[in-house]
């Protein structure tokens, strides 16, 4: 069996150049459209827009760095730049979200119908240009918390815009004005839990704390259970970037004659079952486990 222990940084080089062209002709389309409407509310959204156009450039620009080679100070490159940026994103999104209760609530005391027809297919434009934009990165935003927040706004937007179409249709159907305001902030309670669930999994990345989907004691039950090893200590896993994990440990072994295959295997083991792509394994015996300064609390 092969195995391929590149670096698995996701390459969305063209998913974000498609996103960042589609979402800027949108910008054109809802400025040239409130111009011509005479509404505001267009123009106003055109805005918001770009500020989703900024935050793929962010996640965009992030991706790139973390391709870029290490150096002598940064020995593991700019991998760290995807948990920044996706940590950006996910407050940005936080942000958007206030800004849209906020106004929802303005409609709630000052309900106003929407103004006219070309608002209703302007916000349907939006629904598929943005709903588009977010299958780009719905297979990537499952395993990569920087992907995730790109998905994570193109969805916010294409699920806020398809709120102004059923609103729209609703008020001019029966005259329901509060419908508005009511789809909205359902559509943003909805998101806020993605969101959420963003921000929290970036700060966590950001603190090195063991990525979740990792099963610490899963990887501490093969270790202690290898031939020839009777106990680990100083077992560290934490994320390099929102799509790598890296591991080091002190294995203490019983037979001083242990051999790279040893520890090749070891290796092979976890980037396949544990999808670790930098393990780092410091190997020790019985005689001289206790003098391991880093062996502070004992074998675990």
């Amino acid at each position: 069996m092969s195995h391929d222990h590149n670096h698995k940084i996701g390459n969305y080089n063209h998913a974000f150049a498609i996103g960042v062209m589609l979402n800027l002709l949108f910008v054109a389309v809802e400025i040239t459209a409130g111009f011509f409407a005479d509404s505001l509310a267009l123009i106003a959204d055109a805005g918001h827009n770009m500020s989703d156009v900024v935050s793929l450039l962010l996640a965009w620009g992030a991706s790139v760095l973390a391709t870029k080679a290490a150096t002598e100070k940064r020995t593991y490159g700019f991998r760290k730049a995807t948990v920044m940026a996706s940590l950006a994103s996910s407050i940005l999104l936080l942000v958007a979200l206030g800004s849209i209760v906020w106004e929802a609530i303005g409609r709630f005391v000052h309900p106003e119908p929407v103004e006219g027809f070309t608002v209703i297919v302007v916000a349907a434009i939006g629904v598929a240009v943005n709903g588009v934009t977010a299958l780009l990165f719905v297979k990537g935003q499952s395993h990569d918390l920087n992907v995730r927040g790109a998905f994570l706004h193109m969805a916010a937007d294409a699920g806020v815009s398809l709120g102004v179409v059923v609103a729209g249709i609703l008020m001019l159907l029966k005259g329901w004005l509060w419908v508005d305001a009511m789809v909205t902030l359902v559509i943003v309670a909805v998101i806020f839990v993605g969101t959420w669930n963003l921000l929290r999994d970036s700060v966590n990345y950001a603190m090195d704390a063991v990525p979740k989907n990792m099963d610490i004691a899963s990887i501490k039950q093969y270790l202690m259970h290898l031939d020839k090893v009777s106990c680990i200590h100083d077992l560290h896993v934490w994320p390099m970037s929102t799509s790598e994990v890296a591991l080091t440990v002190h294995i203490v072994v019983d037979d001083t004659q242990v051999d790279n295959k040893f520890l090749s295997e070891i290796q092979e083991h976890l980037h396949d079952h544990f999808d670790i792509e930098h393990a780092t394994i410091q190997i020790e015996t019985s005689t001289m486990a206790n003098q391991c300064m880093l062996d502070k609390h004992h074998c675990v």
